[in-house]
């Protein structure tokens, strides 16, 4: 039996106990059906269920049972698509009717009856062409067609599915299906009734949308005339329903209509263009047009293509004045028409020069809001016309770069798009000639410079010819470079950096031209390689762009040489890459020589590019001249070895690699590893032995490291292969034998490359080779400790390819058990869990349960690592095994796994927790709880709750005392999202089993009340922020704001005034930010508008008054921002302000004295504000108090320091009370003080002081 099917009857049987009685009568008829098959010893096959099930639905024909019908039908529609044919065929009749009483049965059951089309839909999918003529077929067929628009939504959208299938599914040998005659006639006789049954068109405009049918030609031509007129009944829904059903109709036009026929429907569709305004039947017009024309094109291309500059001029101003989804919509409808719809016979007609005119409009100011969606359309007119967009498209191409050369302009990554097009399309010499760099001394002093467009072309060069690099761009990076070091010589380092970096880009180039240009053999001359070679051996700055150029050029070319066809649209045939690839494998041998010159120079960090450039040039070269390359590299190897000390630790850092070459024998080795794959059997083993000899270099792990490495790449080359033949041919006799010799030796940085090659080797070991498996075994075991990814991952591999026993691999593994180290037997049971996941379907039960049992005593083991991993075995068992061996061992692992329930070190109590969930998900609650322990009940209880507030959470109109006054809205959400995927993994099933779901607890049912809770929060913030979006966004609508310099006001006649045109408020990001300034003591202290405006408003009534002192004093900005300002911290205390410098005030315009204050140094007093009175910014004032709102306390805690009595510099110190009082200064600081009454002590003399101060004039 299927197992699909299998899955499908597990899930009904264990509804037996479900508490809904439609479930419980599903289950018991399945256990009926089963039980008498069973009697009758019939096969449990989709064939007996069938017979079984319509044995007993034609013995319920006659009785009124609806409920035990009800239950059959629902089995049938389960079973009947796992029926053969030929079954269904021969019950067709019997079916039929017995399916058609049902439906009069159930005509009110929305179950029932939808069981009812799954079955009509099998049946009916199984039938052939000649079963289609019976009128009992086309009846049952004409019952889905009117349940396809039934007025309840879940039967109708069933219904609907089971035409559409059935539609699909043709019968041989017809090409059109026998019903395809009745659909047509159902749906034009429902959409001639449309404007008395308005619901019903509705419904069968859905399924025509849906439909993909082959409509007959005649009733094609009628079903177009109808829904052509469905759009003057002025309903929007109908309008759009017939656009879209229009649009799926159109993939059978042109089989069903002829040209003419075909136009005028064409025009038809032009000629009911709806109101760009309303959105919704603009772009379902807009994708009419799109089909229809692209269709078309298919028939008549000239002619389609001669109206398309109208059609284009027709859909443009929805650009311009559509909403967004009309926009996006109008912009895909005339993207798809400029791909589709321009023959490639017409690219030079003048047709395509008015496509151009017209489109070249959407550059103007008035699409500045669709300017985005232009420059799309423009770069896809320049991929569409290619190199005939020179010089057609010339205009616009020089209209863009000037826009993006304002540097005001807001969209200059889209109109980079449009000119990485253009160099594309037209290629750079042509586009050169329109938009010339500029950068010559001779045409420094014309036109402003594009050295941005270096760049730009950089990336998208392709297919050019390499001639105009070598006889231009050339002699431009010489003059760049020239100029550099003439500025250089002159002292002027900016300028001389400036051009080095001009001609670095120039260079940079080259890679573009270099891909698979179509002049190879003219263009790359002897001069031109050799120019080449001396650049990369000479400039450090252009050699990364030279190798990566030769890299490209190299291989494109052996791709095309080497391909099994001709490439299309590639500029290389076969036989011109051949030649091509031959031609440059003459410089090969030289570039070889000159890059492992380089190569040795360069820093170790900074060699990738040079080894790609290599790997390139080899693949092209002869055997010959690898094997004699090969053998010179061998010989200096052996040179470097005999003088080669280990370096320093100092000398193996990043920081020195990056600066300094390693060392000789190192670089050797390097270039050896390169030229492994392509060596012969004797070079292979000269490296062979030459990499034997450095697995024994424990001084130098660097040069172990390589020896592994080197042997590592010989291993994993295809099989057949040279390297891979000796490898295998010197395993058993030397490889082997090598390998263990040297695991006493193996340094910590090899240990990983060492794995990697006892992994390639486990793969390719034979039936007389596994004895060596347990030599090797151990380390492979411990490789399950460290810490690398790529170690463990190379430990996986090991013997999963073998032959021998896997129980014996088991055993094998199991020997680490009695090692004497706690770490050794950690990793044995790491291995076993890695082991036992992957084989675990191949080992018998018994023995699995003995290594569980094994495993299961090192739980309760006193040793924190080897209980870690013995839990990780536990866990990863409880995922794999069976639910009926769990359960054999439960309580052993339960109260095992409980030991570590209280103990908090390397969260051994949470792993105890996620394990015993999993054992809850496996085997139940109630079973888990039977074998706990009386003094864990607690832990038990937990869980159980916790399962109970999951439960109540999760359904829907309840709420819990966790979740409070959370919302309907909330509930939903929360249950949505306990319904959502998981989330993707991005590790193995392995790392999923061991460490999956440490969470999962706190994710999945913990406290998920309050987690819908916070999900209805954010989802109330969530709809407040989207309302103020959408009203600032309405705000905007068609907004525009100028920006203005220091100049003078916009010339609009200007031809670059529209870069100083912004789409939104340029003031507006600064508003936001000043809308809560932070103070220095942490706290947002937000302005009231009221008290602002007041404050403005006497400003200006106190500068009408006293001219003078128009810049008066804003106390309230100096109460903030003087040095005598405070604040309070969020304990009480007072924090004086303390400036520095630089701390200009945004909101004020300073002038020239202010701005030298701003910016004297920290240890310098400012003396601009001498003479001043302290606390000024407390005064009061409307009121006469001393209360001011928005301020501090309503007392001002002032330094009274007697300087600040002073006047010229005289000390009223030493004075009696009286003279003090009657000091001048005094009474002009003080004027009221001599009327008042004498406190009777300090304190309240103080306070009536401080009043004084903050009511006083100046």
């Amino acid at each position: 039996m299927d197992s699909g099917l299998e899955l499908q009857l597990k899930k009904l049987r264990n509804q037996i106990n479900s508490k809904a009685p439609h479930q419980q009568q599903h289950a018991a008829t399945l256990l009926a059906v089963e039980e008498t098959l069973k009697e009758r010893k019939a096969p449990m096959e989709p064939a007996s269920y069938f017979a079984a099930l319509l044995t007993l639905l034609e013995q319920q024909a006659g009785t009124s049972s609806k409920g035990l019908s009800s239950a059959i039908i629902y089995l049938l529609s389960i079973i009947l698509p796992h029926v053969s044919h030929n079954t269904l065929r021969a019950k067709f009749t019997t079916m039929m009717a017995v399916l058609s009483q049902s439906l009069d049965l159930g005509s009110a059951d929305v179950a029932l009856l939808r069981a009812v089309i799954s079955c009509l839909e099998s049946v009916l999918t199984a039938q052939d062409a000649g079963s289609w003529g019976q009128p009992i077929a086309l009846g049952s067929f004409q019952s889905l067609l009117a349940l396809a628009t039934d007025s309840k939504p879940k039967i109708r959208k069933r219904a609907q599915e089971a035409v559409v299938k059935l539609l699909a599914h043709v019968p041989p040998p017809a090409t059109v299906h026998p019903a395809a005659h009745t659909v047509a006639k159902f749906v034009l006789t429902t959409l001639g009734n449309a404007k008395a049954d308005t619901q019903a068109a509705m419904h069968t405009l859905q399924l025509v949308k849906a439909v993909d049918l082959a409509w007959p030609a005649e009733e094609f031509r009628e079903l177009c005339s109808v829904l052509m007129q469905l759009p003057k009944l002025n309903t929007p829904f109908i309008t759009t329903l017939s656009f879209q059903a229009l649009e799926s109709a159109f993939s059978s036009a042109a089989a069903a209509l002829d040209e003419d026929q075909f136009r005028d429907l064409l025009a038809e569709v032009i000629d009911i263009k709806p109101n760009i305004g309303d959105a919704l039947v603009s772009d379902a017009w807009l994708k009419i047009v799109q089909k229809g024309y692209i269709s078309y094109a298919q028939i008549s291309p000239i002619v389609c293509f001669q109206s398309l500059p109208e059609l284009i001029d027709l859909i443009l101003p929805d650009i311009e004045l559509g909403k967004p989804s009309t926009r996006e919509a109008a912009t895909q409808c005339i993207w798809a028409l400029l791909r589709e719809c321009i023959p490639d016979s017409m690219l030079e007609s003048p047709e395509v020069e008015r496509i151009v005119k017209i489109l070249s409009s959407g550059v103007s100011y008035r699409y500045r809001e669709s300017w985005t969606l232009m420059f799309l359309l423009l770069a896809a007119l320049f991929q569409r016309l290619g190199s005939v967009a020179h010089p057609v498209m010339d205009s616009i191409l020089l209209e863009i770069s000037n826009m993006r050369m304002e540097p005001e302009f807001e969209l200059k990554s889209e109109a980079d798009a449009v000119l990485g097009a253009a160099v594309r399309a037209i290629g750079p010499a042509a586009f050169l000639q329109v938009l010339p760099l500029n950068l010559t001394a001779d045409q420094r002093s014309g036109p402003a410079g594009r050295a941005w467009l270096l760049p730009l072309m950089k990336s998208h060069i392709r297919d050019a010819p390499l001639a105009y690099f070598v006889q231009n761009m050339l002699p431009l990076a010489d003059d760049l470079a020239a100029q550099s070091l003439r500025f250089s010589s002159q002292g002027r380092e900016i300028e001389s950096k400036v051009f080095g970096a001009l001609s670095q880009q120039v260079w940079g180039l080259l890679g573009g031209f270099c891909n698979v240009p179509s002049d190879v053999v003219q263009s790359f001359s002897v001069d031109f390689a050799a120019r080449l070679a001396s650049e990369m051996f000479e400039s450090v700055e252009v050699r990364p762009a030279i190798c990566g150029a030769l890299q490209t050029l190299v291989s494109a070319v052996h791709g095309l040489a080497h391909s099994d066809a001709d490439v299309a649209n590639a500029p290389l045939t076969k036989q011109q890459a051949l030649a091509a690839e031959q031609h440059l494998a003459q410089f090969a041998p030289d570039y070889l020589s000159q890059l492992f010159n380089v190569f040795a120079l360069s820093p170790g960090a900074s060699r990738g590019y040079l080894v790609e450039t290599i790997v390139a040039f080899l693949s092209i070269i002869t055997p010959a001249e690898v094997n004699a390359t090969f053998v010179k590299v061998c010989s200096m190897l052996d040179e470097a070895l005999k003088t080669h000390k280990p370096p320093a630790a100092s000398e193996l850092t990043e920081r020195y690699l990056e600066a300094h070459p390693p060392p000789t024998a190192h670089t050797m080795m390097d270039l050896a590893i390169v030229m492994a794959p392509y060596l012969d059997a004797e070079r292979t083993q000269m490296l062979v032995q030459a990499s034997f000899l450095l697995l024994k270099q424990a001084e130098d792990t660097v040069l172990q490291k390589k020896g592994y490495k080197a042997v590592y790449k010989l291993a994993s080359q295809e099989q057949g292969s040279a390297a891979r033949q000796t490898v295998e041919s010197i395993m058993s006799d030397a490889l082997i034998p090598a390998l263990i010799e040297s695991a006493e030796s193996v340094a910590m940085a090899s240990r990983r490359d060492r794995l990697a090659l006892v992994s390639v080797l486990a793969d390719g070991l034979n039936n007389d080779q596994l004895h060596f498996i347990p030599a090797l075994l151990s380390e492979a075991i411990l490789g399950t400790k460290e810490g690398g990814v790529i170690s463990m991952a190379a430990m996986g591999s090991e013997g999963e390819t073998q032959q021998a026993s896997t129980e014996e691999f088991f055993k094998m593994i199991a020997a680490g058990l009695a090692a004497q180290t706690p770490h050794m037997i950690s990793a044995t049971i790491a291995a076993l869990s890695r082991a036992l996941f992957e084989f675990h379907s191949q080992l018998q039960t018994s023995f699995v349960l003995e290594i569980l049992g094994t495993v299961l005593m090192f739980v309760t083991h006193n040793n924190r690592e080897i209980a870690k991993s013995s839990l990780g075995f536990v866990k990863v068992a409880s995922v794999i095994l069976p639910k009926d061996l769990l359960e054999q061992h439960l309580e052993e692992i339960v109260q095992s796994i409980l030991k570590w329930s209280h103990e908090y070190k390397n969260q051994m109590r949470l792993k105890c927790r996620h394990i015993l969930d999993r054992l809850v998900r496996r085997v139940g609650l109630d079973a888990v709880d039977r074998v706990t322990p009386e003094e864990h009940k607690k832990l038990i209880a937990n869980m159980r709750k916790r399962q109970v507030r999951a439960k109540r959470a999760k359904e829907p109109g309840t709420q819990t005392a966790d979740t409070g006054d959370v919302s309907a809205a909330a509930a939903a959400t929360a249950t949505a999202t306990a319904s959502e995927p998981a989330k993707k993994s991005f590790g193995n099933a392995y790392e999923d089993a061991l460490y999956g779901s440490e969470s999962e607890l706190d994710d999945s049912d913990d406290e998920p009340a309050q987690k819908a809770k916070r999900q209805s929060n954010l989802s109330r913030k969530q709809q407040i922020r989207d309302a103020n979006a959408a009203e600032s966004r309405q705000k905007n609508k068609g907004g525009a704001w100028i920006r203005e310099d220091a100049e003078g006001p916009l010339d609009f006649l200007d031809r670059t005034a529209f870069t100083h045109f912004a789409f939104t408020n340029p003031a507006g990001k600064q508003k936001r930010e000043r809308a809560a300034p932070k103070m220095e003591g942490g706290k947002f202290v937000f302005e009231d508008p009221e008290d602002l405006a007041k404050l403005k408003e006497a400003a200006a009534a106190a500068a009408a008054a006293n001219p003078d002192e128009a810049q008066g004093e804003d106390y309230y900005l100096q109460s903030i921002t003087s040095k005598d300002g405070f604040t309070r911290t969020a304990s009480g205390k007072i924090k004086f302000h303390k400036r520095k410098a630089g701390d200009e005030n945004d909101d004020v315009e300073m002038e020239s004295g202010d701005e030298e204050a701003a910016k004297t140094p920290m240890g310098k007093r400012s003396k601009t504000n001498a003479g001043a009175a302290v606390g000024r910014e407390f005064r009061s004032k409307k009121a006469k108090g001393d209360v001011k709102r928005g301020n501090v306390d309503p007392y001002a805690y002032v330094p009274l320091n007697p300087k600040s009595m002073k006047k010229g510099g005289v000390s009223i110190k030493g004075n009696s009370k009286k003279d003090k009082r009657d000091a001048p200064q005094v009474r002009d600081a003080f004027p009221f003080y001599i009327n008042l009454f004498q406190p009777s002590s300090i304190r309240e003399r103080c306070a009536v002081l401080l009043g004084m101060i903050c009511t006083c004039a100046d």
